[in-house]
């Protein structure tokens, strides 16, 4: 122990420089989080070769022996050994928490210690928290390091390890020496010890598969996530007590439902539960809106009749559009993901493991593109295809849940990934750059008629009908491939089903950079709010692993914190687009990072997409105002969107009404994406979904063709 100690403290003090924790202030459109929590990368070309071979290793020898593992010992088991090894581990929390002086922790560790060990068999299970309510604390000797002032110093990856800095190594180096099993002896202990090693390690492969398969530069995103991870923990900000605090700062008065609101859907409410609303005369040769504004405000001046509802969420308990649009994450079903068997196990039969994983060929010469897909047991029954939202690619949770809805619902479903994406632009030619809808809607309607032949062809059947489905960008591109399908259907598509699409897509895109750089108007303490607020997120997604009935009135997120996560978020998708288009190489140091953070949505648009067009000319083309014939002739689609959709105004939806009528379904709340999970999003759109005895009879001679219903009326009734 003595040398361990001996060795920690040298190598801390040869490779942790005397630098102070102050960073220069950044002037950059978006905060530079890996600079911020870990300082310049000052090893990035080597770290980026030895994470890459780390990737190589993992993949190629460690998750195999994980895989093996778990299908071995199923899931209840692994968590029972990972809680006895916890209990081991006592002695560094013990002695991290004395030195820090926190003796609070020391003594519930120790009381924890001695009932877990004795009433909890050796620590495999847990009596002190279920019975006498003392939570676990995650203390090691780099939270001590921290308290004692030593810095961090420069970020490091280490063969086999995972990233880290001068100051965790040493922290590492002392736990080992407080561990009981570093000083196991004899083979059978040595075999224990392997075990609970390849155990423990296990609960990363998650997190190591959903960062490759959804970034575009893993090293970057896993440092970044490492940096703000570390730092919560060396602060404290983990602590229960700590995030209960910020918990209740946050916490929202229980919302009601605006009277008003109610009181204007319920008058105009007719038996039949749809709506009589005010006659708008309106000119055939609006085209996307181009003479709306002139026209509504020569015949009504400013008195717009005010949206109705058609469908009011009674215990919504709305906060604020940001923060309602994070609820999300909260649309899931218990049975994606239910299964006795861990992950990784090949037993695990789960819905969301029963998705198979293909490719097709796309472009001569480039990645081929994968798509996932779940076939019912009937090949000929109908098909669901999937567009999810901007960035996301083809794991998305999201899709996994409306696959589950379709699935249930007697349909094959097939998964794709977002087209601005990464993966997507991997597969297409290189000139193409994502963001104008109709030229997107024909790369997408290439790759979407390549996987239904090569199912057809692999499966031997031919799908009797199907529904396209999009959420917000992806649902927007789904509108404009309704369009085309509307005057030449090749694919033959009976439904489209488009959730919260961009009404103005620049528009839309103007909003998410507008919140994504308001941090800048109050950049003190930036580091600290941010880790407090990304606190918050794990501590959430604790409960819900944790909980098996998971249900929130609201999030603990004040509107500031909404837009510092959704702001993260949509640049992050955006960087990870931008790296792929300039091909960036992953193995080598990169500056790309600093015209990145410089790079908003706006930005993109100009750089990629006007070519020798004007900025308005390209809000007319990506305008989903831009397909009114389609709009207001066609009745196979149904668009949902809510009245607070911060990506949209009024004024656009009640453009959006007029061409569509009853065709689109305005929800009381939920801001972007926020409603899914509602009952009565979900009732609704099951209903949407039910399959028909039509449905269920394929007429495999022949496609069928949508008339085109010419506009003559100067009236629209929606």
């Amino acid at each position: 122990m003595k040398k361990l100690f001996i060795l920690a403290s040298i190598l801390f003090y040869i490779l942790n420089p005397a630098i102070s924790e102050e960073l220069v202030k950044q002037q950059s459109k978006y905060p530079d989080y890996g600079y911020m929590y870990l300082g310049k990368d000052k090893f990035e070309k080597i770290n980026r070769k030895v994470f890459n071979f780390n990737l190589g290793l993992n993949k190629y020898a460690i998750r195999p022996v994980h895989i093996l593992w778990s299908s071995i010992m199923p899931e209840y088991g692994i968590e029972r050994i990972q809680s006895a090894y916890k209990n081991i581990e006592y002695p560094k929390r013990l002695i991290s928490s004395l030195i820090q002086k926190d003796f609070k922790t020391s003594k519930n560790e120790t009381i924890r210690f001695l009932t877990n060990t004795t009433v909890g068999l050796g620590g495999m299970f847990d009596p002190a928290k279920h019975f006498l309510k003392i939570e676990p604390s995650s203390e090691d000797m780099e939270q001590a390091l921290t308290k004692c002032k030593c810095n961090s110093g420069p970020y490091l990856v280490l063969p086999v390890m995972s990233g880290t800095t001068t100051r965790g190594l040493a922290g590492k180096l002392l736990d080992t020496s407080l561990n009981p099993t570093t000083y196991v002896g004899t083979p059978i202990l040595a075999m224990v010890k392997a075990g609970l090693t390849v155990n423990r390690t296990s609960f990363a492969q998650p997190l190591i598969k959903m960062i490759e398969s959804t970034y575009a530069d893993p090293y970057e995103i896993a440092r970044k996530m490492y940096g703000i991870d570390n730092f919560i923990k060396c602060q404290n900000y983990d602590r229960k007590e700590v995030l209960a605090e910020g918990f209740k700062q946050n916490e929202p008065l229980p919302g009601e439902i605006n009277p008003e609101l109610v009181e204007n859907t319920l008058n105009r409410q007719n038996n039949d539960n749809t709506y009589d609303y005010d006659e708008l005369a309106v000119s055939d040769t609006i085209k996307g809106g181009t003479n709306f504004d002139n026209i509504i405000l020569k015949n009504y001046g400013t008195n717009l009749p005010k949206l109705p509802a058609d469908i009011i969420l009674y215990g919504y308990n709305p906060q604020n559009p940001v923060v309602d649009s994070m609820r999300t994450a909260l649309f899931d079903l218990p049975e994606t993901d239910k299964s006795f068997w861990n992950d990784l196990s090949i037993w695990n039969r789960s819905f969301g493991k029963r998705i198979k994983t293909s490719s097709v060929s796309v472009t001569p010469d480039k990645d081929e593109y994968k798509f996932r897909y779940i076939m019912q047991k009937d090949k000929n029954s109908p098909l669901a295809i999937i567009y999810p939202s901007i960035g996301e690619g083809i794991q998305s949770h999201h899709s996994v849940v409306m696959a589950k809805l379709f699935y249930d619902a007697g349909y094959s479903v097939v998964i794709q990934g977002s087209h601005f994406q990464w993966e997507f632009v991997n597969s297409m030619p290189d000139t193409y750059r994502p963001g104008i809808p109709s030229e997107d809607a024909n790369y997408l309607l290439s790759v979407t008629s390549k996987i239904i032949e090569q199912l057809e062809n692999k499966y031997e059947c031919k799908f009797s009908s199907k529904t396209l489905l999009g959420t917000s960008f992806g649902a927007l591109t789904a509108l404009f491939i309704a369009d085309k399908e509307f005057h030449n259907n090749t694919l033959g598509i009976n439904k489209y089903i488009s959730v919260c699409p961009p009404v103005d897509l620049l528009y839309a895109m103007e909003q998410v950079d507008k919140n994504g750089e308001e941090w800048n108007k109050n950049p003190d303490n930036l580091k600290e709010r941010t880790a407090q607020t990304a606190g918050k997120i794990i501590t959430l997604m604790n409960m819900k692993d944790e909980a098996k009935d998971f249900h929130i009135g609201s999030l603990p997120f004040s509107e500031e914190e909404g837009k510092l996560i959704t702001g993260f978020i949509m640049h992050q998708k955006l960087s990870d687009l931008i790296f792929t288009i300039e091909k960036t190489p992953k193995n080598k140091a990169t500056g790309i990072y600093e015209t990145l953070n410089n790079m908003n949505y706006g930005d993109y648009a100009k750089k990629y997409l006007l070519k020798d067009k004007t900025y308005e000319d390209l809000r007319e083309e990506a305008s989903l105002l831009s397909l009114s014939e389609f709009l207001r002739g066609s009745s196979n689609y149904k668009i949902y969107h809510s009245l607070d959709d911060y990506l949209v105004n009024q004024n656009l939806l009640k453009k959006l009404k007029i061409y569509t009528g009853k065709k689109a379904v305005l929800l009381s709340n939920g801001g972007h994406l926020g409603f899914m999970y509602t009952p009565e999003f979900l009732e609704d759109f099951k209903k949407e979904i039910a399959l028909s005895q039509k449905d269920l009879s394929p007429d495999n001679d022949s496609v069928a063709v949508l008339p085109v219903f010419p506009v003559t009326e100067n009236v629209v009734e929606y």
